[in-house]
């Protein structure tokens, strides 16, 4: 079984920073791609960011929350990002051709020895696996948004993932102080998303139906269910840009909460709590 010591994470929007910040925070090496200067300035702010919450909210941070920083390169290169990478984990936006071409670069670029994970959400593996031309080498990893508190890290192989390849990604989760959740088999969802998506299908469809306004349905599920985030709440903290994307390939109530997504929110600038507005308000 392989150990890893320099880890890339491709792509550091929302959940991509966290990646990589938890990463360095625990101890590894980082190095964190994104597609420009400009990506990658916007990724050093949320790592500065996140710094400041690990101070705040985890036990025992201390100065190791700004040490982190300081472990991860950020670059726009990405044959630079994996070129010594151990483990690449791709967080790039939830589009199979836009994944498909990345792996399909990076798989030239990188070492023999490399693993490559994908943190995809709704893409089956074996939907990106022949794009990096070493399936054996490939399978998901999936994190949940805020990481430091939604600590489960989902992993799912494909029928030709090298099993000491998914024995390695386990043992990395673990490592990372994420609880490493085997799946048996290949499932869009994962185990988390399909017990989740069918409630935040169901939010929409109370909002695009005009039966209930997000704070209304967010305050009933929280009151009723004792749950810290209601479903508004939730695809907020995801990134409605994330949001958007999904619901538009649904059905077409799907399609429909898409479209009101788009135009109440997202052509007003508003797409989550990264910029303070979302479905709700939230302080800055």
């Amino acid at each position: 079984m392989a150990e890893f010591s320099r880890i890339a994470v491709l792509g550091v929007g929302v959940l991509g920073s966290q990646i990589a910040y938890h990463t360095a925070f625990k101890g590894y090496d980082v190095v964190a791609y994104d597609v420009d200067d400009d990506a990658v300035g916007r990724a050093r702010a949320r790592l500065e960011t996140l710094a400041e919450r690990y101070e705040q909210e985890v036990a025992g941070a201390g100065i190791g929350a700004r040490g982190a920083v300081g472990r991860i390169e950020l670059t726009s290169d990405v044959a630079r990002a994996v070129s010594e990478a151990d483990l690449v984990i791709e967080a790039a936006p939830e589009q199979l051709s836009v994944k498909r071409r990345l792996f399909s670069a990076v798989g030239e670029m990188a070492p023999p020895r490399t693993v490559f994970a994908t943190n995809t959400s709704a893409i089956p593996p074996s939907a990106l696996m022949d794009s990096t031309g070493r399936p054996d080498r490939f399978l998901a990893l999936h994190f949940s948004n805020l990481v430091w508190r939604h600590n489960i890290a989902e992993v799912m192989g494909t029928a030709r993932t090298a099993p000491e390849v998914y024995a390695s990604v386990v043992a990395f989760a673990a490592s990372i102080g994420m609880v490493p959740i085997e799946l048996k088999k290949e499932k869009p969802g994962y185990v988390l998303n399909s017990l989740l998506m069918p409630l935040l299908k169901a939010a929409g469809e109370l909002l695009t139906d005009d039966i209930a306004d997000p704070a209304t349905v967010d305050d009933v599920w929280r009151i009723g269910t004792g749950a810290d985030y209601g479903p508004f709440e939730m695809l907020d903290i995801v990134g409605l840009t994330t949001a958007h994307h999904i619901a538009s390939h649904g059905d077409a109530k799907q399609r429909e909460f898409a479209r009101l997504i788009k135009e109440r929110y997202l052509d007003k600038g508003r797409t989550g709590v990264e910029t303070g507005e979302g479905f709700h308000t939230y302080p800055r």
